[in-house]
Order: structure tokens, then sequence, then C-alpha cells
């Protein structure tokens, strides 16, 4: 009987293809297959480190079909690699479901560590780094993303979004509602690549960059935001939160004075969301 072969969770480079480790390359040149989110994308990078192994597609939409019967390869005695787009597989890309099938099979799973846009951008942004949350994508459609981030603004964790560049506006837009024009952050572009930008400032103050230079909407965002503060910032934070639920049902002036007087916040902070 065969023993259960490994599936290795492998990095690949977010940008710089010089990211990727050697002993990423040796595990990608021996596998027997590799599960690739995007099999074209995957067959450039092999191809540029001169490698040629089989590809499986593996993505949101049929990985649950997929799942059993990569484990029944996995257990015939097959090593696999699961590789994303960029960076570190399973953050904010497909794979977990892989991942618990073959761990609940008995199945050894590896990690072969390397490059995360999430990890990158915090460990540049001069952010508290201690303790932080990352939430991946905003919602897409403007209200579930604007009652995400009233549900976080008292969140006291540094914050790490993904966005894209046809929302990133509209995403700073919302965060300066429900975050305040004043709370710090980072907003990293097309890290490791030829034309990476790391801005730092106020979120109004990325909001108003990002307004004024088309380059600053291009490419893929990494935004790392500071945790809200302690006492004071904290009721501002969720008089925030309140007046962005209220003023949904009442009022601008009626919600501002409920939501004044449910957190302590100032009544004028609240007035206009904050502004």
């Amino acid at each position: 009987m065969h023993s259960p072969g490994t599936l290795h969770i492998v990095a690949t480079p977010i940008g710089n293809l010089a990211d990727l480790s050697p002993r990423a390359l040796e595990v990608l040149g021996v596998v027997d297959a590799i599960c690739a989110e995007d099999t074209r994308h995957t067959r450039q990078l092999l191809s540029h480190f001169g490698l040629e192994r089989p590809l499986l597609a593996l993505h949101q939409h049929n990985e649950d079909a997929q799942a059993e019967q990569l484990v029944a390869r996995l257990h015939s005695g097959e090593s696999l690699a699961l590789v994303s787009d960029a960076g570190t597989p399973l953050v904010s890309d497909p794979g977990f479901r892989l991942v618990r099938a073959a761990r609940e099979a008995g199945v050894r799973v590896s990690p072969v560590p390397g490059a995360c846009a999430a990890i990158a951008a915090l460990s540049v942004a001069g952010i508290a780094s201690d303790r932080f949350a990352f939430e991946g994508f905003l919602p897409a459609k403007g209200g579930a993303r604007r009652e995400r981030l009233a549900r976080l603004a008292a969140e006291s964790r540094t914050l790490i979004f993904y966005e894209s560049a046809h929302r990133i506006e509209e995403s700073l837009g919302d965060l300066v509602t429900a975050f305040g024009a004043d709370r710090p952050a980072v907003l990293a572009r097309e890290l490791t690549k030829l034309f990476e930008t790391v801005l730092d400032g106020g979120l109004g103050q990325l909001l108003e960059r990002v307004a004024a230079d088309p380059n600053q909407r291009k490419g893929e965002f990494v935004l790392v935001v500071e945790g809200a503060g302690e006492d004071a910032d904290a009721r501002l934070v969720e008089g925030q939160r309140l007046y962005l639920k209220l003023s949904g049902h009442l009022p601008p002036s009626t919600a501002a004075k409920l939501a004044a007087e449910l957190s302590g916040a100032p009544r004028k902070a609240l007035y206009g969301g904050g502004s």
C-alpha cells in the first residue's frame, strides 16, 4: 500500500519574480501536479524558471468538486502543490476546502512560505503591527461596504484591506465617512512591481491624492489603517458607527443627536459623517 503523498502550499511572488524562494522552485519542480487558480498565469511563471509540470485548475467554482479527487490522488502516493495567482494561497484566494479535506483524510499538508501582499504592506506601513485584523476585500456594493465599515469603526487592532483599481477611490471615500478623515493609514500599491508606491497620511489625505492622480488609481492595492484609539477616539468612532446606522432611518440632525447621546461623542463631530 502506498504512503500518502504531501500537499504543498506554495507561496509565489506578488510581483518581482526573484521573490520565488529556492525551496518553492524545488517543490514545484518535483511534485506530480500543481493545482492553480489560473493555469495560464501559473504556466507563465513555471516557464520563466524553465519548469514544466501538469497543471490542474482549482478555483472557487470547482474546489468542492475537485477536492475529493485530489485527496484520492494524494492517498495514492502522489504529491501535489497548491498555488494561487500571486502570494500565499488561501489569503483571499481559494484553497481552504482542499486543505481541510486533505487534513481530514490524514494527508500531510506542508507550507512553503513566501510573499504575502498583506504582510508586505504591514511591514512597511509604520503602523502598529503587534495586533492586526485582515479583512480582505470589502463588499463590492456600496451599501454592504458601508455597513461592514461601520461595524469595524471601533476596532482597536490595525486593519488590513485589499482593494481593486476600479473601487479604490470609492472605498477610500467610505472609509473617510466611517472612520474619519484624520485616521492614519497607508496605501500600498503595486508592491514589489515597477510602479510600487506607498502613501501615508490621514484617510482624507489619501483620498485626495488618489482622486488627483490617475496613476494612483491603477494596479493592486493594500490599505493598512490604524485601529481606533482609546477613550475619546473610541467614543467618536462608536458615535460615527451609530450615526451611519441611524441616518438611514432618521433625518441627519436627529441621527447625530441620538448617536451622540448613546456614544458620548461630540454631536458636531458626527453631523455630516464625522468630516
